[in-house]
């Protein structure tokens, strides 16, 4: 008899980072469901000079959640990281939804999301950023980086405010920064925002986020803001934004991602966020979810082997 030959386990690197290993609340479960999956898991930081990233089949972004403060750094890993194994996301995802303009790019694809300025590095605020926010019918703005995770540096103010956003603004844009103003939705006070999970196209679970910026609150400045997080079933109208979002996503559709929405005063969701690089996505309150993540990413894993072994 021909003897059988046993199909290799994949290896999959969790790629963290050391101010995420102890607040991960996802790594754990993940690393069960792939284990449980029949991969072999590693927690590698992505800045660990002594990683040898050619002997993972995956490397999964999964709690990067300092990149943003060292995004020239971390790019630069990336690329270098993508020529020696399938990084998870891929590289052009990663480069494009760094940095929220991919918002416009969105919006000129027909997705619902919620308008915005640039205020650029090196620009000042002027009339055409104190037109924007005059323009606005909500009573609030959010000023925030361009450049950004957790609700870092973002602060929400009155409208009728206009040097104290100007002040947060220019803060951002001269420290070599875009700043991006948005109105804030007061159906986020209430409602929060839905976040909905997609893992490999398909919907996976969503979950509701309680309001992060509190009226008169300072700009956050530790690695992210604390979140109230409950399970949540979205809309029919959440669904297909969501999807119109991830369709918009000019590279194809990603392994996993995660699209953040607000109502707007209609009663209709807009895209907040597009998230395809680390997002949190809240195993906890969605018992199967970790397990479907863990086979799309198996087999994403195994996929490679083969084409490799030809």
């Amino acid at each position: 008899m021909r003897a059988l030959m046993t199909q290799p386990r994949p290896s999959i690197a969790l790629v963290s980072a050391r101010v995420a290993r102890s607040v991960d609340e996802d790594f754990s479960p993940l690393e069960q469901a792939l284990l449980s999956a029949g991969a072999d898991v590693s927690c590698v930081d992505w800045d660990d000079p002594a990683a040898d990233w050619s002997r993972f089949d995956l490397a999964v972004l999964r709690a990067t959640w300092d990149y943003t403060l060292r995004l020239d750094e971390f790019m630069a890993w990336a690329r270098a990281t993508s020529s020696r194994t399938r990084l998870v996301n891929p590289l052009p995802y990663v480069q494009w939804n760094s940095d929220k303009h991919y918002m416009n790019d969105l919006a000129a694809s027909g997705v619902p999301v919620i308008p915005g300025h640039f205020v650029e590095p090196g620009e000042r605020f002027g009339e055409r950023a104190g037109s924007f926010v005059a323009s606005l019918t909500t009573r609030e703005v959010v000023v925030k980086p361009a450049v950004g995770a957790g609700s870092r540096d973002a602060q929400r103010h009155d409208c009728s405010s206009i040097e104290a956003i100007r002040e947060h603004a220019q803060r951002i844009a001269d420290s070599a920064r875009s700043a991006l103003i948005q109105p804030y939705l007061a159906s986020v006070d209430e409602r929060g925002e839905t976040a909905l999970i997609f893992y490999a196209g398909q919907f996976s679970h969503a979950i509701c986020k309680g309001p992060l910026l509190k009226p008169g609150g300072t700009a956050e400045q530790g690695l992210f803001a604390q979140e109230t997080i409950s399970p949540r079933v979205p809309t029919e109208a959440e669904q297909l934004t969501a999807q119109r979002a991830l369709r918009a996503i000019p590279f194809g559709m990603p392994l996993y991602a995660r699209v953040d929405l607000i109502l707007d005063d209609r009663g209709a969701p807009q895209v907040l966020e597009l998230e395809l690089i680390e997002p949190s996505m809240f195993f906890a309150h969605a018992p199967t979810a970790a397990s479907r993540f863990a086979d799309v990413l198996v087999k994403a894993a195994s996929q490679r082997e083969v084409r490799e072994s030809r």
